[in-house]
């Protein structure tokens, strides 16, 4: 990997792993779900990819994550009964869509997010 105290660095920085903490366990604890990442590692044009893998319980609990900038598999065992009283799926049976149903409608200025991130 090129630039190897670099990647180093930012896996232990706001860019790395603080970066995630930020919203993995919201995403997972907000939607009821097991959550895997899964990071290159390396330079990529110009962004530093860490190599952070991580999965996340329903609740936003870390059951396994990498800890060292280099190739590596994160594996973990996953309790399915998690899934029956978490929060998120407490919510999604709680839902209204006829509430929210005009904020689906198209308006015609939709685009495509890939384009946005990566258009010149």
């Amino acid at each position: 990997h090129t630039a190897p105290e670099a990647i180093a660095r930012e896996l232990r920085g706001e860019k790395g792993r603080g970066w995630l903490l930020r919203w993995l366990p919201s995403r997972a604890h907000d939607n009821g779900l097991f959550v895997v990442f899964s990071n290159g590692i390396g330079i990529d044009d110009d962004e530093i990819r860490t190599g952070n893998a991580m999965i996340l319980d329903p609740y936003g609990r870390i059951l396994a994550e990498t800890s060292a900038a280099a190739d590596a598999s994160v594996i973990a065992e996953l309790d399915f009964q998690l899934l029956q009283n978490c929060t998120g799926r407490l919510w999604m049976r709680a839902r209204r869509p006829e509430l929210y149903a005009g904020l689906a409608v198209p308006t015609g200025n939709e685009c495509d997010t890939r384009e946005m991130k990566f258009a010149e």
